[in-house]
């Protein structure tokens, strides 16, 4: 009868554990989904934050980082592929240029969203005017990064640059570009509070 009760009360108290964690699962996702919806791609933002939705929980600051963290990892992502386009050999003189032109604006798209996740870091509890400092530094680096991606696609603009590197170009920027805006509209979000 005691191992009966023992065995009762230990599955009682798995199943709690269990539904705790289900639980807060839930919550976190329920809370990415909700955050994601002020963004304009909130379907890439969805995607791109939830396998991180136990480290956000419901946290708008950690919700910002992370997603801060995601598009420094895939502007430089982006960046190491320019790289190897631009020693492709066969390149026409203007794709070569455009390819050189883009990877500059990759490297300094990285660096601007690089000092952006170390301005959130810093920031610490910072408030009144020194918090509206730290946030108007990441919300600008933030945008001039959608800039730099936007820099780079506009080189590749004309008939003159069609073909596979443009169309592989386009590919990777335009999901850069979106996961830059989202990290943009959640910094703006998180900005506001």
């Amino acid at each position: 009868m005691a191992a009966h009760t023992s065995l009762t009360l230990f599955l009682s108290f798995l199943l709690y554990v269990l539904t705790a964690a289900t639980t807060s699962a839930a919550a976190a996702g329920n809370f990415i989904q909700t955050s994601c919806r002020t963004t304009t791609y909130p379907a890439v933002c969805v995607q791109s934050l939830s396998p991180y939705a136990s480290i956000i929980q419901k946290s708008p600051r950690q919700l910002v980082m992370t997603a801060l963290s995601v598009t420094v990892d895939r502007a430089q992502s982006t960046r190491t592929f320019v790289a190897k386009l631009t020693k492709f050999r066969g390149l026409k003189p203007k794709e070569y240029a455009a390819l050189k032109d883009c990877l500059e604006e990759m490297t300094d798209s990285v660096d601007r969203l690089s000092k952006s996740v170390r301005e959130l870091k810093s920031m610490g509890r910072a408030r009144g005017p020194e918090y509206i400092w730290h946030m108007s530094n990441l919300q600008t680096w933030v945008s001039a990064a959608l800039t730099d991606d936007s820099t780079c696609m506009d080189g590749f603009a004309g008939r003159a640059l069609n073909g596979r590197i443009k169309s592989s170009i386009r590919a990777r920027m335009s999901n850069l570009a979106q996961v830059t805006s989202n990290a943009l509209a959640l910094c703006n979000k998180f900005g506001g509070k």
